[in-house]
């Protein structure tokens, strides 16, 4: 049995772009986790827009 693991979670978050305003979108977490209970690190995050095209999150700040 491995104790560290790789989790995916996908949850709705606000974000805002200059060329957009403020929208809502889906924002996948890639998490390191120890016996699938405490998160160690996150690994990747990334968003899909609207058109299918995979976008990572570094490009959109959180809206305030």
């Amino acid at each position: 049995m491995s104790l560290i693991k790789i989790r995916r979670k996908t949850r709705l978050e606000h974000r805002h772009t200059p060329k957009m305003g403020a929208f809502d979108t889906k924002v996948t977490y890639i998490k390191k986790t120890l016996l699938n209970l405490i998160p160690l690190k996150t690994l990747h995050k990334y968003r899909e827009t609207y058109y299918g095209k995979v976008k990572d999150c570094e490009d959109c700040s959180l809206a305030k």
